[in-house]
């Protein structure tokens, strides 16, 4: 088990899976992922479902609203509500998205950083001041994105790596990002995953995607994950070793079977690298 306290391969937590799940968790499941911002205060039996579950299962906690990049004042109350809620439910890991959604209000989509050295330094201070709220270091996840901000003076790569250096912090890598990206900007997605800094991956999501065209790929989460994502990810536990990585499915949730066996597949993928691993060194 990893400082954080998840391993394996995991699932999102959604409500339309609890009563299947509280009746049998599949075996290929080891740990589980919710949005804080969707159980914060909620009471009830949904309250009473997700302590049972953070009670029995490690989790992690992917946020949807911090709005790193974003121009209004970091929202530090929100922040102290994560903490406590992290604490209540034993809850080690914490990710954002490296972009932004609003400014006085929440603009519910996740848009694209200007890559310039001062939204380095504007967005890894917001990420260290995060970390101080919350007395932990937090994971950045890479984001998709469909139009490139109108001023960059970096390619995406050059900023991701920017400012995980300047904020000292973590990189959560969505798999399935790098090749959305790749297809929809025109860059070889194993090249961009090779220069990736390895030794900060903590953590990595896979999803399905929309091909909207030949050159336009939208991050839906609501399909299966095709084969060229299914590689990639094969690339990355290659490159970098095995890191606890979930499936993400937001829309379309088919029933739990059909996600227990893309589940079952990341998991079959890590026992492969882990056996070599282990008759390396044995």
């Amino acid at each position: 088990m990893n400082p954080w306290g998840i391993h394996g391969a995991g699932l999102g937590l959604k409500r339309e899976l609890l009563a299947p799940l509280r009746r049998q968790v599949p075996e290929a499941i080891d740990f589980f992922e919710i949005a804080p911002e969707n159980w914060i205060d909620v009471g009830g039996a949904s309250s009473k479902d997700l302590r049972w579950f953070t009670e029995h299962y490690p989790f992690a906690c992917h946020g949807l609203s911090l709005s790193l990049g974003g121009p209004a004042a970091l929202d530090e109350v929100f922040l102290k509500r994560v903490k406590t809620f992290l604490e209540q439910h034993r809850i080690a890991l914490y990710t954002e998205h490296l972009s932004y959604c609003g400014d006085d209000g929440q603009l519910y989509n996740l848009l694209p950083i200007p890559f310039t050295e001062e939204a380095v330094k504007y967005v890894a201070a917001r990420i260290r001041r995060t970390q101080d709220i919350l007395e932990r270091k937090i994971a950045v996840e890479n984001a998709s994105y469909y139009v490139a901000a109108p001023v960059s003076e970096m390619s995406e790569l050059a900023f991701v790596r920017a400012v995980l250096e300047e904020a000292d912090c973590l990189l959560h890598l969505d798999v399935n990002n790098v090749y959305v990206n790749s297809v929809n900007h025109g860059y070889d997605p194993v090249e961009f995953l090779h220069a990736l800094p390895g030794e900060r991956i903590v953590y990595i999501h896979i999803a399905g995607h929309y091909r909207e065209a030949e050159d336009l790929i939208v991050d839906t989460h609501a399909a299966d994950v095709i084969d060229p994502v299914w590689a990639l990810l094969d690339e990355t536990y290659k490159t970098f070793g095995v890191s606890p990585t979930l499936l993400e499915r937001d829309f379309n949730i088919p029933p739990l079977r059909d996600l227990a066996r893309e589940v079952a597949r990341i998991a079959s993928l890590q026992g492969a690298y882990q056996n070599k691993q282990r008759a390396r060194h044995g």
